[in-house]
């Protein structure tokens, strides 16, 4: 039987590993990159997956809220002088807003189940406020996790291509935190400390957001 202690260092060391090749390929997240030698390792050692799994998944749930609290420390050191906060809110709302009710609007298009619609809806924020959400709302765990992880991953390895043309860290900062929450504020470091303060910022006050207003509609419209 794998051992939590095993299966952290299976994890650290596939992440370990995974820097040096990050630094060399910086389109490529970090994160994927460390999935790929959980993989490998898991074959070399014939480790079940669903064993690592049932070990290593309520250490890292409950280490992620913790890490996800952290990352507003950086906001104490934000400057908001001479910021349009006004056009910031509006952004915001409509980030809140577009990010719950496009990829619902497409699940619905391709007729997919009510449950696996509500999952959809919880593609907006990071995994462990996710994971609350969906919880009131009725949705599958696993689904919305695996949502909300495949779309912070596409949303960080396509960012530097997207985002190229855009020269104020503040912006691209921001649109890393909204749409690919805590994978895309890694990728926002990455980019410089301003990017990465603005993408924690916009992670964070996305996910207040979202998680006051969402189960609200959804109970009033499953009334």
């Amino acid at each position: 039987m794998l051992s939590i202690l095993s299966g952290f260092l299976i994890t650290l060391l596939s992440y370990l590993a995974a820097k040096p090749i990050n630094r060399k390929f910086p389109q490529v997240p970090v994160i994927v990159i460390s999935m790929c030698f959980v993989i490998v390792l898991l074959s070399i050692f014939n480790i079940h997956y669903d064993d690592y799994m049932q070990q290593v998944n309520p250490l890292f749930s409950h280490l992620l809220g913790y890490v996800t609290v952290a990352l507003a420390i950086p906001l104490a050191v934000m400057r908001f002088d001479g910021l349009p906060l006004k056009a910031m809110l509006g952004i915001l709302i409509f980030a809140t807003l577009s990010a719950v009710a496009l990829p619902m609007s497409l699940a619905y298009l391709l007729h997919m189940a009510e449950p696996t619609i509500m999952a959809f809806a919880t593609r907006a924020v990071t995994t462990p406020i996710a994971i609350n959400i969906a919880t009131l709302i009725h949705a599958p765990l696993s689904l919305a996790t695996l949502i909300v992880i495949l779309s912070g991953v596409i949303g960080a390895a396509f960012s530097p291509w997207i985002l190229r043309h855009i020269n104020d860290e503040r912006a691209s900062g921001l649109a890393l935190g909204l749409a690919a929450h805590a994978i895309g504020t890694v990728q926002a470091w990455q980019r410089g400390a301003v990017a990465g303060r603005y993408a924690a910022f916009g992670m964070a006050v996305n996910a207040v957001l979202t998680s006051i207003w969402l189960p609200l509609v959804s109970t009033a419209l499953q009334k």
